[in-house]
């Protein structure tokens, strides 16, 4: 940390992790490190299985292979030796990028259920590739908006984060300048991010009820239902975690603000590949089957 003068300015910040209590910090510590290691192994074990596998070389595999890889980055961002823009930076695009990647995968779903027999040229290759890179052009350009934000911010004495992670919020309340205007831009793109995502989800899954209820065998609801569940699963966590944390009221005490962001950033990269892994029989078949290949 950088000795502070009169007329100085602050450059480095002080995370005080998620809490200051000693007889916590030890079981947390294995807690989180066993988290993360379930995140690696799963998420990478997503990846190297769709990669592998050929039958699983189809639309919504493409995007569950790009979700996992997000999850994985998403969830190795966070240490603390880095210059604090570049966490910044990479919190706000791998967070973003899931946002946009989840709504991808919903409009899939929704093709897939209402629209069956057009499914293969909706969902071509050249379509799955412009919607995942359009999430991460998406995400460039917001993560890019409000890192300009901050980096219109001046730190003056306080450099001490009551915080495991170096959130935007946090920052914007040990500015010594005005920040008014950059917590309304801060504001509009977390805005942004979650609810043009969430209607976009929602008007998905609205259509595809529509059609489920339709549908009159009581085997094919059952299994629409449970095409659809591992994401509704996977969409609610993400997204319900992530707007207590971005929208919330400031009512909301600090403490409540950091186990809501544990959720989106440890939690739900953690359970995405057992969501889509353990309610998924293509995945299992896959998963067999190199099990068997690699045996031999």
């Amino acid at each position: 940390i950088m000795a502070l003068g009169n007329g100085s300015f602050t450059t480095q910040f002080i995370l005080m992790g998620l809490t200051d209590q000693p007889d916590l910090q030890l079981p947390l510590y294995f807690l989180f490190l066993g988290m993360y290691m379930v995140t690696v192994m799963g998420n990478l074990g997503l990846i190297i299985l769709i990669g592998l596998s050929s039958h699983l070389h189809t639309p919504m595999y493409f995007f569950l292979f790009n979700l996992s890889f997000i999850d994985l980055c998403y969830s190795s961002v966070f240490t603390p030796k880095m210059l604090i823009n570049i966490i910044l930076y990479f919190f706000s695009f791998f967070g973003i990028s899931e946002c946009y990647v989840l709504t991808s995968m919903a409009y899939d779903r929704y093709v897939a259920i209402c629209n069956p027999l057009f499914y293969n040229i909706a969902m071509s290759s050249k379509v799955c590739s412009s919607l995942v890179l359009g999430s991460y052009l998406m995400a460039v350009l917001d993560a890019t908006t409000l890192i300009t934000c901050m980096m219109r911010l001046t730190f003056c004495d306080a450099n001490t984060i009551n915080h495991y992670l170096c959130d935007i919020h946090l920052l914007l309340q040990l500015s010594c300048t005005s920040t008014h205007i950059i917590e309304l831009e801060v504001f509009i793109v977390g805005g942004i991010n979650i609810i043009m995502p969430s209607l976009t989800i929602f008007v998905s899954y609205g259509l595809i009820l529509s059609n489920i209820l339709h549908i009159s065998s009581t085997d094919g609801r059952s299994k629409a239902f449970s095409t659809c569940s591992s994401h509704i699963i996977a969409v609610s966590l993400f997204f319900g975690s992530s707007a207590f944390m971005y929208l919330k009221p400031p009512s909301v005490s600090v403490d409540d603000g950091k186990i809501s962001s544990v959720f989106y950033t440890n939690v739900v990269p953690m359970i995405n590949p057992l969501i889509y892994s353990l309610r998924n029989k293509d995945v299992k078949l896959a998963l067999r089957k190199t099990l068997r290949m690699g045996r031999f």
